[in-house]
């Protein structure tokens, strides 16, 4: 049999099916040889690396994990040895038809595996010249809100795409593919945040009837009037009316979240819990324990519960932690550390005296508390212990380099580091794709004498499978892969920022064969820096006070913003915008604006849209593939929605400087564009209920869009 193998320039036939010379018992390892058979489907699988000999006829790849193995072979194959011993390193070496990956490690062993799988299905193998990787942030994650159930809720289970995802939750199929996606694009954390985890993952000895046996939904309509602190998200009416989704003991539910963590590490992936404090729901009224803190019953039940957990699971990488959102507020933080410290430090140093050597972090994030009485609270602990702070807030698409960290960051002892929660709280529906911001805000993340790593994820959708398409794959398609351009660059950037913009033009080109990749790449490029650039100039920090895609709020503060809010808006800190106002005085004074203007920003907004459209529009008419359409009609939702913006801009600033005709006119302009982007909208997505802006309908929200003509109309300045 001759296999061809199609190289970029030309076909080239060999005379024999190549090679892989892999050592499958590892199973990160493995996990890389598969992915090269899939790209390579003719090649065969050698397991003994002992019969690897210094020359042979025909293509041969060569996976080498650890560096005593990478030695042995590199001298073998007179290669030059891989230059970096740190975690995740590896090497790619080549000698004539051998490819060879010398892994310092499984998991550089893996990643180097994939990016010989990579070459091959992007037809680039020729190409692929002796390179040396190192991971430029050691920890690149997911914050994961994850729905366990109706009785053991996440903060974000007020909302449809949680209740829709209970199910899957419970699902190996979900967490086979999910990390397996993950682990393609260099992610090696993954972090479930829960409000009150434990009954639902663990059987505390001391507290039986605590754990809950099955998986419950419930089947009330929900709203928009929860609490935005968690604490009513278990009601009793929904406790009434409960359905049963899956039929499963405690102690399979267990032996399900081992599965699910030991299949995480053999990809490379720790795993950690990260609670918010205090929440007893499905242990409230069991033996006494209460959300109270003076309650001695509930900080033993924490503690135990807090044991039972690092006993259970030895593959939990450690536990994460909040002042908040349901603790009391005294005049200062040690109250709350005390507890915190006697609940959570105590139960870890309870497991690890019993599991002596084993390694596990604590992070505690810096939400609700302070430095001082964290660093007094926790001095004891028996471990590796970090911070957590909210990057950018809840707003990652705004700033490539935000400033809230900065004094925080300064504060830090050099045993102390930060992780960094990077919120996704702007965009839900779209696929986005901007290389050069994603590149620009991952090299201005601390260093790594600062920066213990990163987890990115929204607190107002669930980053699992995805039910808001009107036309959904089956079974429906997960959010990482519809939107597996975004997670591609975050996850390979975060390891390696110099990669160029080619790798991902040349995987669209392959991923799309019948469109112009470059062309695509620019137009996508362009549309997606419509969300950044709204949210810099129309800053709302938390997600309860901005979502660009609705130009919405919750109800309980704006609702729907409209002109005469954009009028009395504030701009992102340092961002270097003037806002309406500021820049009207200054205009009337005579004064240099002393930044960019609203101005400027309106016409960047129609520049990108404009740019993204013109790029984009003769590929909407070829596009025949159903992913290549979606993406498009994405882009072009996204360049609808910057005109509304651009234009609602130039209406604000004319009705602050006194203009109501003209005012009039832009905001007419800006229905217009509201108009076409709700169409584009609602062909591709249902309307949602989000659990921290409330119920989002782009359609029906038009009625809001026309009112500010009514507003400039009988616009009075003040």
């Amino acid at each position: 049999m001759i296999a061809i193998l199609l190289l970029a320039a030309a076909s080239v036939a060999y005379a024999q099916d190549p090679t892989l010379f892999a050592n499958r018992n590892i199973p990160q390892v493995r996990f890389a040889s598969d992915e090269l058979q899939r790209a390579h489907p003719s090649a065969i699988v050698e397991f003994d690396l002992a019969k690897l000999t210094a020359a042979a006829p025909g293509t041969r790849f060569v996976i080498a994990s650890g560096l005593a193995e990478s030695q042995r072979i590199a001298a073998l194959l007179r290669l030059a040895p891989i230059k970096s011993t740190a975690p995740q390193s590896y090497a790619i070496r080549r000698a004539g038809n051998t490819y060879a990956v010398l892994g310092a490690d499984a998991a550089g062993a893996m990643y180097g595996g994939l990016d010989l799988a990579e070459a091959v299905r992007l037809k680039t193998l020729d190409k692929l010249a002796a390179s040396d990787h190192t991971p430029h942030i050691a920890r690149r994650g997911f914050k994961f809100n994850i729905p366990l159930d109706a009785r053991t809720p996440s903060y974000s289970d007020n909302s449809d795409s949680a209740q829709q995802n209970i199910p899957e939750m419970w699902s190996f199929d979900f967490w086979r593919e999910m990390i397996d996606e993950m682990a393609r694009q260099r992610y090696n954390v993954l972090s479930l945040w829960n409000l009150h985890p434990f009954p639902s993952m663990v059987k505390v000895p001391e507290y039986p009837d605590v754990a809950l046996d099955d998986v419950k939904r419930t089947t009330i309509l929900l709203d928009d009037t929860y609490s935005h602190n968690g604490t009513d998200m278990v009601r009793p009416a929904m406790l009434d009316h409960l359905e049963t989704v899956k039929r499963i003991s405690i102690a399979d539910k267990i032996q399900f979240w081992r599965d699910v963590m030991q299949y995480a590490h053999d990809r490379g992936i720790e795993t950690y819990v990260i609670t918010w404090n205090v929440f007893t729901f499905g242990a409230e009224g069991k033996y006494g324990i209460t959300s109270d803190q003076s309650n001695k019953t509930t900080i033993d039940y924490f503690r135990k519960s807090v044991r039972q957990m690092v006993l259970t699971y030895p593959l939990l990488a450690g536990i994460g932690v909040t002042a908040g959102e349901n603790m009391k507020k005294p005049s200062d933080e040690k109250s709350k550390e005390d507890w915190l410290w006697q609940a959570y430090g105590e139960g870890v140093s309870d497991a690890l005296k019993q599991q002596p050597g084993r390694k596990f972090r604590m992070i505690h994030r810096y939400h609700m508390s302070a430095l001082g009485p964290i660093r007094e609270a926790w001095k004891n602990y028996p471990g590796a212990f970090d911070l957590s702070y909210k990057y950018s807030v809840a707003h990652m698409y705004s700033m490539p380099n935000p400033p809230f960290a900065k004094s925080s960051l300064a504060e830090l002892s050099k045993d102390l580091r930060m992780w960094m929660t990077v919120r996704n709280d702007d965009i839900y529906s779209f696929r986005w794709a901007d290389p050069e911001f994603a590149r620009a805000y991952i090299r201005n993340l601390p260093g790594p004498d600062k920066l213990a790593g990163y987890y990115m994820g929204p607190d107002g959708y669930i980053w699992g499978r995805e039910f808001l398409s009107r036309d959904p794959e089956t079974p429906h398609e997960l959010v990482t892969k519809k939107q597996w351009m975004s997670f591609m660059l975050w996850g390979r950037l975060s390891y390696e920022p110099a990669l160029p913009d080619a790798l991902f033009e040349r995987t669209l080109a392959v991923r799309f064969p019948e469109t112009n990749a470059n062309q695509l790449m620019m137009a996508w490029a362009s549309a997606s820096k419509i969300i950044p650039q709204i949210t810099r100039f129309f800053w709302g920090d938390i997600d309860l006070k901005w979502f660009p895609e609705a130009c919405l709020s919750h109800p309980r503060f704006k609702g729907f913003f409209t002109v005469k809010h954009f009028v009395e808006g504030e701009t992102m800190p340092e961002s270097g915008i003037v806002n309406i106002r500021t820049y009207r005085d200054r205009t009337k004074a005579g004064q240099p604006a002393g930044g960019i203007t609203p101005l400027e920003v309106a016409t960047a907004l129609a520049t990108y849209a404009d740019d993204s459209d013109r790029m984009s529009a003769s590929l909407r008419r070829s596009a025949t593939n159903k992913e290549l359409r979606n993406t498009l009609a994405d882009m072009e939702a996204m360049s609808h929605l910057g005109r509304y913006y651009s234009e609602k801009i130039r209406g604000a600033v004319d009705l602050a400087m006194g203009r109501k005709d003209g005012a009039v006119t832009h905001l007419e302009a800006a229905l217009t564009h509201w108009r076409k982007y709700a169409l584009t909208y609602s062909a591709q997505y249902k309307p949602q209920l989000l659990n921290r802006v409330g119920f989002v309908d782009i359609d029906a929200l038009t009625a809001k869009v026309a009112q500010d003509i009514d507003i400039a109309k009988n616009w009075t300045e003040k």
